[in-house]
């Protein structure tokens, strides 16, 4: 006798988790710079690092990332 799996597809939803709170980074996108703001907080940090980068290279282009944390539960 051979085993057999059964699947039972259970539907699910995602939302915004709060607790993980949000990091907000900026990263230097001028070439072979590679400067980057690190994890902040709070979005105005990233943004405060991205103005001070320009005014000392003058490079002014940048790649904006927010990550958010995310829940997934059981819908019931």
């Amino acid at each position: 006798m051979s085993p057999r799996a059964v699947y039972r597809h259970v539907t699910h939803t995602i939302h915004h988790a709060p607790e993980g709170g949000i990091t907000y980074e900026a990263f230097c996108a001028a070439a072979n710079c590679g400067a980057e703001s690190g994890p902040r907080s709070e979005q105005e940090a990233a943004q405060d690092w991205a103005l001070r980068h320009t005014g000392r290279t003058g490079h002014d282009l940048f790649r904006c990332v927010f990550t958010d944390h995310a829940k997934v539960t059981r819908a019931e």
